[in-house]
């Protein structure tokens, strides 16, 4: 696509972009905090229609009417996604969504490198050319390495890392062959050599995201988040288009930043995270329910536990957001307040599947930020607590990260919940969380054990608080 022409139209198009642009900034900075969030999400879908029409308006494109039908279709895709999708399905929608646009950039740079020939050397800037490698290679490890990890958090396919003899050594080649073949872009190969590239980028996205299993996924998607930031900037460069370097380079850069802090809230690194199964240090996934055996109480016996308390502090987790008993715990806090005990949400900064999704689940069910303390902020108030009630978290309360250096989540900061007077735990059954280990917390004397489906148990529960 050429630059834009002199003229109006090319100005109020500049001007359509530039607006839409200050509109990708604003959304993202609504997106920070809570209470801003659904206005910035309606600012950034704003810029983008507006963006759209620009382009649709100025433009003289071809096939306009499959565009439309395409874009009505996705739209239509879009409303009922949103709509059906679960709150526990939300990590995986990203991942969808995040490949599509990734692989979306590939097949754009495939194109726009067909239009370059016969003879790109002599006519395209070389730089254009290292950016459309980049785009196709990069766009096609998004897009195939999102697929992985959408299969394994729907459990498509197991969340443990998946290995075999010579992994490194097949990765490693494809690689080199990668940045080989892209290297033949740069110098002036034919298309062909750009659906090599492609296809080899699907490989090394497939092989990135084999190895990682169970709560390292989410940090893979935020990874690849990025990687589909990075290919679309690339492409606006490609495209001469402002709007699509600009969008790119903001999700480029908040993905990567998101990945460091998910990761070093994790207690380890990006590099640990991605080839840690290659040694053992990897999260595990699934694994075997435990034999051992727990204290267990019924709900009458917790709702005395926490009626004649004085400071209970709630640890949500997945498990909350499967049973969709996040109103039903907001309603125990209530009756709680109502004795006047003090009672407050311990959120961890990956509790659940990704960042936020405590604190999305909880403000769905009108539970008052202030509410909601963040780990740093509450770990030394454990101590003088009489009772935390963990609901359908496991990982973020096992002490394994803070003394087992031979478990997979050690050096993982954890939310402190073994030092309280009295822990209750909330589970289906006995099976680990999602790093796929024990946690030595639900053996201890002062643990415990409620079981059942936590909307269930939680209901029983409110039921005899009610009573008390």
């Amino acid at each position: 696509m050429s630059a834009l022409d002199t003229g109006l139209g090319a100005d109020l198009t500049q001007l359509a972009y530039l607006l839409a642009a200050v509109g990708f900034i604003l959304a993202l900075k609504g997106l920070a905090g809570p209470r801003t969030a659904r206005a910035g999400n309606l600012v950034g879908a704003g810029a983008a229609v507006l963006a759209l029409v620009a382009t649709f308006v100025y433009f003289p494109l071809d096939h306009k009417l499959l565009m439309i039908v395409a874009i009505a279709i996705g739209t239509a895709g879009g409303v009922l996604g949103a709509q059906r999708v679960q709150m526990t399905q939300m990590p995986q929608m990203v991942a969808l969504f995040n490949g599509v646009g990734g692989g979306a950039a590939a097949l754009v740079a495939i194109l726009e490198l067909n239009e370059m020939q016969p003879d790109p050397v002599s006519s395209v800037p070389r730089f254009v050319l290292v950016a459309t490698a980049f785009t196709i290679l990069v766009g096609a490890v998004s897009f195939s390495g999102s697929i992985i990890t959408f299969a394994k958090l729907q459990e498509l396919m197991t969340s443990r890392p998946v290995v075999f003899p010579g992994l490194p050594v097949v990765f490693g080649a494809s690689l080199l062959a990668s940045v080989a073949v892209a290297v033949l872009i740069i110098l002036g190969s034919p298309t062909w050599i750009g659906v090599l590239l492609a296809l080899l980028g699907l490989a090394v996205g497939v092989l990135l995201v084999l190895p990682v299993g169970g709560a390292d996924v989410p940090i893979v998607i935020s990874l690849l988040n990025a990687f589909t930031g990075l290919t679309v900037a690339a492409g606006g460069y490609v495209l001469s288009n402002v709007v699509l370097l600009v969008a790119g380079t903001l999700v480029g850069a908040s993905g990567t930043f998101l990945t460091l802090l998910m990761a070093g809230a994790m207690g380890r690194s990006v590099a640990n995270i991605l080839f840690g199964a290659l040694k053992g240090g990897s999260t595990l996934g699934a694994g075997e329910a435990s034999d051992r055996p727990v204290r267990s109480a019924g709900p009458e016996d917790v709702a005395i536990m926490l009626g004649y308390a004085e400071r209970v502090i709630l640890v949500p987790g997945y498990g909350l957001a499967v049973a969709q008993a996040q109103h039903t715990l907001r309603e125990c806090v209530e009756v709680l307040q109502a004795r006047g005990i003090k009672t407050a949400y311990a959120i961890h900064p990956v509790a659940g599947r990704m960042p936020g999704h405590m604190n999305v689940l909880l403000a769905e069910a009108q539970v008052p930020y202030e509410q909601l303390i963040e780990m740093d902020d509450i770990n030394d108030e454990f101590q003088h607590t009489d009772v935390v009630l963990v609901v359908g978290a496991n990982d973020v309360v096992n002490p394994a990260a803070r003394d087992t250096p031979s478990a997979p989540i050690y050096g993982m900061p954890i939310l402190n919940a073994d030092a309280a007077k009295q822990v209750v735990f909330l589970k289906r059954s006995m099976r680990p969380g999602f790093a796929g280990i024990e946690n030595e917390l639900l053996f201890m004397p002062e643990t415990t054990l409620l079981f059942g489906d936590a909307k269930d148990s939680l209901s029983k529960l409110l039921a005899a608080l009610k009573q008390l």
